[in-house]
């Protein structure tokens, strides 16, 4: 049998935003926890795979003849890297499917820190109408408009934040050590000091890799603005947790938006889950969907499957390839 598919999430995933895979792919769906797949990864062609979740472990590919590992998104740091190099098996991802979703979440939760609405919420529900809303006039809150919005990173999905934050009236500047180029987008480059020291929102867009690993800690969120706002939807492990929740716990941040973790889901021990009293009302946590719409999915997937039937059925070079 040729073509054989193996996928890691289930067919229900796909035929609900109307993208299932081609009909000339015999696809197997499973769950990764399923017994059968370290056989399954013997005998298939290909393996779909969604961007987030556990990681793979390399000995699931020993051996393997897969002629592509295709993730549904643009992540892939569910997979070993020098293993797949060394078994020859190429990695694809699907970059930019998610732009859209990925900004609306940041521009949404940035308005939603800086103008206090989650907060408002929770205490008119408490009974406390009349008071918070004395308080939040007399603070005198600003929006989005006409302030400094810094991007740390500056890649597909950096760009496409950008623009939605531009469209609304927002100076832009952005950080990203592989490009100063602002690529039609009227934003500025800058050092990432800077950056951090004058941006009234900070929205972190990079990948996890070792030079990110921590990239936001205790040093780099003193040095924001007192009163500015986080917008975590990068990875998790680009902020030490820790040093957030001290930041929110101190008053020197205005709010943290925070969509990844470093591990999924968070432990009930982490820092962020403990938060208590005007700390926990500045923050804003979201299960990692941040680039998970109906239609970011459907592009998502539909390219994913295109790749794969391109690849085993006219056999030609996959797009987007990784490594």
């Amino acid at each position: 049998m040729a073509n054989r598919v193996l996928c890691l999430r289930p067919e229900a995933d796909f035929t609900r935003v109307d993208a299932p895979a081609s009909k000339s792919l015999r696809v197997a769906y499973h769950a990764p926890t399923d017994a059968a797949v370290a056989a399954l990864m013997k005998s298939s062609d290909a393996l779909v795979i969604p961007a987030v979740g556990p990681k793979l472990a390399p000995e699931l590919f020993e051996g393997a003849s897969l002629k592509l590992v295709q993730v549904t998104g643009a992540g892939v740091d569910r997979l070993d890297q020098p293993a797949l190099t060394r078994f020859g098996i190429p990695v694809a991802n699907v970059a930019g499917g998610s732009n859209s979703a990925v900004a609306e979440y940041a521009v949404t939760t940035a308005s939603m820190l800086l103008r206090r609405f989650a907060w408002a919420d929770a205490e008119i529900k408490a009974g406390n109408y009349a008071k918070f809303r004395t308080r939040i006039v007399a603070e005198n809150l600003a929006s989005i408009e006409g302030l400094l919005v810094g991007l740390v990173g500056f890649g597909t999905i950096g760009r496409a934040v950008a623009q939605a934050f531009v469209r609304i009236g927002a100076e832009v500047c952005f950080f990203d050590p592989a490009t100063t180029d602002p690529q039609g987008i009227d934003a500025r480059p800058t050092s990432l000091d800077e950056l951090l020291s004058t941006s009234d929102v900070v929205s972190l867009h990079v990948p996890l890799l070792p030079a990110t690993h921590n990239l936001i800690g205790a040093a780099q969120l003193s040095r924001m603005k007192p009163g500015a706002v986080l917008i975590q939807g990068s990875r998790g492990g680009i902020v030490d947790e820790t040093a957030l929740a001290s930041s929110l716990i101190s008053g020197h941040l205005g709010g943290a938006a925070v969509d990844v973790y470093s591990t999924e889901p968070p432990a009930p021990d982490n820092p962020l889950l403990k938060l208590a009293g005007e700390a926990a009302s500045r923050l804003l946590l979201t299960p990692h969907l941040a680039g998970v719409s109906r239609q970011a999915s459907t592009t998502l997937f539909r390219a994913a499957w295109q790749n794969v039937e391109r690849v085993l059925v006219p056999k030609q070079p996959p797009l987007n390839r990784v490594y």
